[in-house]
């Protein structure tokens, strides 16, 4: 087990990118393997959950080249086509990524072979059965394991059926994975969700040649996919930093006094960038420059100065678009004048830790005012944070959340299983330290 030490910030300084998007490069890694052609996935992000994205896909058949391959500047895969995968010679091994799990399940739905997923102790723990139910409503044969994984999936002898499938939680990765077995499917696949979720396989589909309409109704959205009349196109494309490995830094320069720092090239996917509207309306100066599209995905630089924030209340539409940034979104409430009150977040109780439950419990060793709900937490602030030992949860975010409470508290914090951060961002301690070593 690894421990860090956070000692209190004077103030933060710098220019920072911040590793590319994990979601955007597992489904690039998938997609790639099933297109026609060589793709080249330039910056992907190279991390615990991408690798297992890539391993699978390798066991499955596909040759990827490694970073600094045939394309110095990302990797270079070879597609094998929609039918064009083999049978894996043992279970695919998706470490902790529900996102490689959950997807790889649905475009292993449509194969032609038997395949099994599974996961460390972590994943196994997390919710499956919300996938598996709706594909098997589209005639896959597949079973999980008491909700969760190991998930087995057996040869499809006929296409998939077309499915209308009302969302009952609002989950990008349900959604992708409907999308994905689609693809093998004889008539369209439509998925209402009950608030928008981030799109970033749409997006991706789209620029492989997959016809897929969205349709807003209300607060919700219609998505539909076609099946392929032909193959899938190769991509080519530059991964954006991901925004939600930029949100520690937004939220640390937000809460301190005379920060200022820029984050560059960062996904602004509006589908990912509710913690922006929610710490907007606690007041955070924020601005947005050198705007572009990189692959049909909005890019940008990121200006945040510190100052003070006030309390708000999150909820409704806005939470599933900053779902993965409420750990580190509870650090700024402790420092916003006011209550701040989240609701609509039940989905933190089956994320890689309970952040309801969990990362309340840890974030209050360090004096927050904060208490969970049913369906959020409830946070008082501002608070004098007092340096702990806390524990990461064995959860990436509640690790680097940790981190950035520590920036703001009096003495050092201590950090429990630091090593978790090798999910997402494996340098994000050595990076913290150089904006705290800029000013």
């Amino acid at each position: 087990m690894t421990t860090e030490i956070i000692q209190p910030a004077r103030a933060l300084r710098g220019v920072l990118r911040v590793p590319s998007d994990r979601s955007i490069t597992v489904r690039a890694a998938i997609l790639a393997g099933i297109a026609e052609g060589v793709s080249r996935i330039r910056e992907p992000l190279e991390s615990d959950d991408t690798n297992a994205a890539l391993g699978c896909m390798a066991a499955l058949g596909v040759q990827v080249a490694p970073l600094g391959g045939c394309d110095p500047l990302g990797l270079c895969i070879p597609g094998l086509g929609l039918r064009g995968l083999r049978a894996p010679a043992q279970p695919l091994f998706c470490n902790s990524s529900g996102t490689t799990m959950r997807l790889l399940a649905g475009f292993l739905a449509g194969q032609a072979f038997d395949s099994v997923l599974d996961g460390s102790e972590q994943l196994r723990r997390r919710p499956m059965r919300r996938v598996t139910e709706p594909l098997r409503r589209m005639g896959a044969q597949i079973e999980d394991t008491d909700g969760g994984a190991p998930l087995v999936i057996r040869a499809a002898s006929n296409p998939l059926h077309g499915l209308t499938y009302d969302m009952p939680i609002a989950s990008a990765q349900v959604k992708s994975a409907l999308l994905l077995a689609g693809l093998y499917a004889g008539a369209p696949v439509t998925i209402r969700e009950p608030a928008p979720t981030r799109d970033h396989t749409e997006r991706m589909l789209r620029a492989a040649g997959v016809e897929v309409v969205a349709e807003a109704e209300g607060d919700a959205n219609r998505i539909t996919v076609h099946p392929p009349h032909e193959p899938l196109r190769a991509l080519d494309m530059l991964v954006p930093a991901d925004f939600s490995s930029a949100a520690f830094f937004i939220v640390a320069a937000a809460i301190t006094p005379g920060a200022r720092v820029r984050l560059v090239e960062v996904g602004l996917n509006s589908t990912r960038t509710g913690l922006l509207d929610a710490l907007r309306a606690m007041g955070a100066a924020i601005s947005v420059n050198n705007l572009r599209e990189e692959g049909g995905e909005p890019v940008g630089d990121l200006e945040v100065a510190g100052g003070e924030l006030r309390g708000v209340e999150v909820g409704g539409a806005l939470t599933p678009r900053m779902i993965d940034e409420f750990p580190i979104f509870a650090v700024a409430a402790t420092q916003a004048h006011g209550v701040t009150v989240v609701r609509d977040a039940e989905e933190l109780r089956v994320k890689e830790s309970n952040r309801l439950e969990g990362f309340v419990g840890e974030l209050r060793k360090l004096g927050a005012r904060i208490e969970a709900t049913a369906d959020g937490f409830v946070v008082e602030g501002p608070a004098r944070l007092r340096g702990a030992v806390v524990d990461s949860l064995g959860d990436h975010r509640v690790a680097m959340a940790l981190a950035v409470a520590g920036l703001c508290a009096e003495g050092k914090t201590t950090i429990l299983g630091a090593e978790c951060v090798a999910k997402t961002y494996p340098a994000f301690f050595r990076d913290l330290s150089l904006l705290v070593a800029g000013c």
